[in-house]
């Protein structure tokens, strides 16, 4: 069984924060606040 306790996260690119996203995840990684701010900013731009 593997602790999640022993693995490593990424940081958040925006705010250096620990992400919910393992460090060997490729691509940009955000916290959720940032993910959500971002999320925002996507859906009303148009």
């Amino acid at each position: 069984m593997s602790d999640r306790n022993d693995e490593a996260f990424a940081d958040c690119v925006q705010c250096a924060k620990p992400t919910e996203y393992p460090a060997d995840r490729p691509g940009i990684t955000l916290c959720p606040v940032c993910e959500w701010q971002e999320a925002q900013r996507t859906a009303c731009s148009g």
